[in-house]
């Protein structure tokens, strides 16, 4: 009894931290210390479990904890700050694919009872399932592994029909009188096709919001067989991660302007490339680029993909402190999904040494766009695209963007002359005041770095 009630309790208090943990993470500035809570709390949940009586197989679970936290540990080391997103997806496949291995092993043993325990570790390899094959190929595509989209024909009808017969799998298991091996393997194929076959055609652009669904997936299928299991710590666990994904991937899809739906059944790549943009793109040296900064009172950069590619934010920074050093107000705009994961660019910004207070978001920026005299756009292509707000057949008409063409200069760092990864031209390349500096972000920027110090001698 006293043991149970140590469990318990040792439960209880784990959960407290995961919310505290999860409370830490929602501040650039408290995020450090939510996550040391959060793993203060996994730590007690994990020795705690040991605990349990009747609990065997402890000398396997030393050893899988002990290659899975060196493995973790040693990766999370070495991976660069640019690789952090194809980490980010591959991390909640594996919580997925985990999720999904404990229901397979529970159908193997064959003793759960009652229908609602059966459904709920379904539901569970199900959704486990869909969010392993999901994040592995959303690492495939950010690694550049795979191609940026791949689209089959009839692709919606395709999705349909698979989660149809999917589901239909996973009824027949929840109404079966015992546990069919066949049955059980044919409904795991089919869940990790689903996942792949819905995530191949989604390109760079929505990725953000695919990795947050695909984190909510993984929390409800960790809850799911919590339940199963009769473990506390994983219900809760899973259904705060749930619930936190679920609300981050709705307001990341508002950001974009788009229905989840339409992320996963209409990819933008597919989705058309709206009206032609006329006129032409006018070209900056880095020389004149560094003069139009070094002269101006106020410059807002908005950060990209581009700039994470290149690795270029510690040389952004060392052009920000040379402009501040003039007399120059830098500060940094970020829109929502800028990147390929939730928060990314603040990520980098933050690793750089980027204060937080110089980091405004799409409400709190936009309006000052106005009164800047330069808009340094480095690598972002839809999130200021202004054919959002006036082309209707536009993929992403109505999608809030940064008004970076409201500044009396746009200065847009690009390596080439192609549209973004999303294949949308941006009407901004072409705006009357914007003027392109071709070239890597870290080549570039390093150019203007070396014309801003000749300035200021």
């Amino acid at each position: 009894m006293a043991i149970k009630w140590l469990i318990d309790a040792s439960y209880f208090v784990a959960a407290i931290l995961f919310i505290l943990g999860l409370k830490g993470m929602s501040s650039p500035v408290s995020a450090r210390k939510g996550i040391v809570w959060a793993g203060v709390g996994m730590v007690l949940a994990t020795v705690v479990t040991f605990l349990t009586p009747g609990m065997g197989n402890m000398l396997l679970m030393v050893i899988a904890i002990g290659l899975g936290g060196v493995l973790a540990w040693v990766s999370g080391k070495r991976v660069a700050m640019t690789d952090m997103p194809q980490m980010v997806a591959i991390y909640n496949g594996m919580g997925g694919g985990a999720a999904a291995a404990i229901a397979a092993v529970e159908f193997a043993r064959g003793e759960m009872h009652g229908t609602v325990v059966t459904l709920l570790a379904t539901l569970g390899a199900l959704i486990g399932a869909v969010s392993f094959s999901g994040s592995v190929v959303a690492w495939a595509k950010l690694q550049g592994v795979m191609n940026k989209a791949f689209r089959l024909p009839a692709q919606n009808a395709v999705n349909v029909v698979l989660a149809l017969v999917t589901v239909g799998f996973g009824a027949a298991i929840v109404i079966a009188p015992q546990v069919d091996p066949m049955l059980v393997g044919a409904f795991f194929v089919l869940a990790l096709v689903l996942g792949a076959v819905i995530t191949l055609p989604i390109g760079g652009a929505d990725m953000p919001v695919v990795i947050s669904l695909f984190n909510a997936f993984t929390g409800l299928a960790v809850g799911f067989e919590g339940f199963v299991m009769g473990i506390p710590a994983l219900i809760i666990a899973g259904i705060v991660v749930g619930a936190a994904g679920t609300l981050l991937t709705q307001l990341m899809a508002k950001a974009m302007n788009r229905p989840i739906s339409n992320i996963l059944f209409v990819p933008m790549a597919a989705a058309g490339g709206g009206e032609a943009v006329e006129g032409e793109q006018k070209e900056v040296g880095a020389m004149d680029a560094a003069a139009m900064m070094r002269y101006a009172s106020k410059v807002i950069i908005v950060p990209g993909y581009g700039m994470a590619v290149a690795g270029a934010q510690h040389k952004v920074w060392e052009m920000s402190e040379l402009l501040e050093e003039a007399g120059v107000e830098v500060v940094f705009a970020i829109h929502p999904v800028a990147g390929r994961m939730p928060g990314h660019m603040n990520v980098l910004l933050a690793e750089a040494g980027v204060p937080y207070e110089k980091i405004f978001d799409l409400e709190e920026i936009n309006a000052d766009f106005a009164q800047a005299d330069v808009a340094l756009v480095i690598g972002a292509n839809d999130v200021v695209n202004p054919s959002a707000r006036t082309d209707k057949s536009s993929p992403i008409y109505g999608m809030p963007i940064l008004n970076a063409d409201m500044a009396q200069n746009v200065i847009v760092v690009k390596r080439g002359k192609g549209t973004g990864y999303s294949g949308i031209e941006n009407a901004l390349f072409y705006k009357d005041n914007t003027r392109l500096l071709y070239g890597s972000a870290q080549q570039a920027i390093g150019e203007v770095i070396q014309h801003v110090k000749a300035m200021s001698v």
